[in-house]
């Protein structure tokens, strides 16, 4: 079998992959969501969307960095037995993944369950305030979406800027966890 084709044998395993590890991880972290905000008012749900902005914020930050970054200082940390060294050597060898994975995986996991939140939080205030007036589902809307969008742009700028210091210290991360 020549390399182009184990290439391409691998690349569909990784299709399957990334499939099942979005099915997994949605519905944990839609059980998650919904078990956080089951019973409790505008608040919770509130600081639910926020945990799950920021989570899609980190990631998509740690997508880009990875994409962005030179492996030479991490060839030389990993050769000195620095900590992270060769965890970051791992992200930028996976690079192409890596950022799929936190761009594409986990930031349309945390768009999606940021919307169904969102919905959450429009029933509670219209219950609330008695009133079913669309200004508040297109106010809440906005509001999530300039967040978001928002977020992820400072954070994508952020990325590419101090892209070294973003696998550092997500390599250190993984390094303390013995991912």
């Amino acid at each position: 079998m020549s390399k182009k084709e184990k290439d391409k044998k691998k690349g569909d395993h990784w299709v399957i992959r990334v499939f099942l590890m979005s099915v997994a991880l949605s519905a944990v972290l839609s059980f998650l969501s919904t078990s956080a905000m089951s019973g409790t008012g505008v608040l919770a749900a509130g600081l639910v969307l926020a945990v799950f902005i920021a989570l899609g914020i980190v990631f998509d930050m740690i997508g880009v960095a990875v994409t962005a970054a030179d492996p030479r200082p991490f060839h030389s940390m990993a050769a000195h037995k620095e900590r992270g060294g060769r965890e970051a050597i791992r992200l930028l060898n996976n690079a192409s993944r890596v950022s799929s994975f936190c761009n594409d995986v986990v930031g349309d996991i945390c768009g999606i369950v940021s919307g169904s939140t969102a919905a959450v939080i429009v029933v509670e205030l219209q219950r609330s305030l008695s009133t079913a007036s669309i200004l508040i589902s297109i106010s809440i809307t906005a509001l999530i979406s300039g967040l978001t969008i928002g977020g992820k742009a400072l954070g994508k700028t952020v990325a590419i800027h101090d892209c070294t210091r973003v696998v550092h210290r997500v390599a250190c991360i993984m390094h303390a966890l013995h991912l």
